[in-house]
């Protein structure tokens, strides 16, 4: 490999960066967190360029009552250990925690590790990384365009299905084929990669995403910010678990790793089916009514 090689892969990581400084200046704030700072005006003119109609009326008012509402709560994180808050609480902290345990994040930091074990050249390998990357890139995209078109839950539990069928699949060739490092036939490591790529893919427009924007439909205002705390905190920490065990876990389990991970996406897709309702379409102060309507949670919410 060139001697420079681990600068430019260093200097590469600004090139986003550069992306995410340019854009902090071309983001606008969001209808409510204006409105919260008392700029109303400026928050009905950003809801009406997010919803495209003039007429907002009817959920600016919702807003502007859920900010007041906010406002007088002094203790946000004493508010989140009531019983109503459970649910919003336990969606958010357990889609971080599942959001590591599809095995994104391992495969994606060791990416070119993994393609090397398969029989792949330290530069292929690498190709190979970058190709996953993109491909999580691209499909980020595809979410954008379909989680108010297909809901929520639909593509949380299609993406349990391919990504179930793609590690299955990685698992079964691995354990019958790869017997020793770089031994996997090169037909057949061409086909790892394709797979993984559909796992990444499908990742990249469900779990990835959605894992961030459903806690914000689901939290009301007056604990928002305190359950992104706890929701935040649980990514990094499970984040750091899973990025410190997977190279020891990948010599130790070796191609049974795949089928880890695999159980863990049967769980996740369990607890979507009976936990975690649809929020698509439903405004800000509606959640209450999801809540109490659910078969679950509704008993948290037997004293109101």
């Amino acid at each position: 490999m060139h001697p420079n090689g681990w600068r430019v892969s260093l200097g590469l990581a600004a090139v986003p960066a550069l992306m995410l400084l340019v854009g902090c200046f071309v983001i606008t704030d969001t209808p409510a967190s204006l409105i919260e700072r008392g700029k109303d005006e400026q928050g009905k003119a950003a809801l009406k360029k997010v919803r495209g109609v003039d007429d907002v009326e009817v959920e600016f008012k919702e807003i502007v009552a859920a900010c007041e509402q906010a406002k007088a709560v002094k203790h946000p994180f004493r508010n989140l250990m009531k019983s109503a808050s459970v649910p919003p609480l336990v969606i958010a902290v357990f889609l971080q925690i599942f959001q590591q345990f599809t095995g994104i994040n391992a495969i994606m930091f060791y990416a070119p590790v993994l393609f090397q074990t398969m029989g792949f050249k330290s530069d292929g390998a690498l190709l190979s990384a970058v190709i996953t990357g993109l491909v999580n890139v691209g499909s980020t995209f595809v979410s954008i365009y379909a989680v108010d078109k297909v809901g929520r839950r639909k593509l949380l539990l299609q993406a349990c299905c391919q990504m179930l069928i793609s590690q299955l699949a990685i698992g079964i060739i691995l354990s019958f084929s790869l017997k020793e490092t770089g031994t996997l036939d090169r037909t057949l490591a061409t086909i790892v990669v394709i797979l993984v790529c559909t796992y990444v893919m499908s990742f990249a427009w469900s779990w990835g995403p959605l894992g961030w924007l459903i806690p914000s439909e689901t939290f009301p205002m007056e604990t928002r910010t305190a359950g992104f705390a706890f929701a935040v905190s649980t990514n990094m920490l499970f984040t750091s678990i899973i990025a410190q065990a997977f190279l020891t876990m990948l010599c130790k389990m070796q191609a049974n790793i795949f089928f880890f991970f695999s159980g863990w996406i049967v769980v996740m897709g369990l607890f979507v089916v009976f936990l975690v309702p649809e929020t698509k379409g439903v405004p800000i102060d509606g959640m209450v009514d999801v809540w109490k309507s659910h078969p679950v949670w509704k008993r948290c919410f037997k004293n109101e």
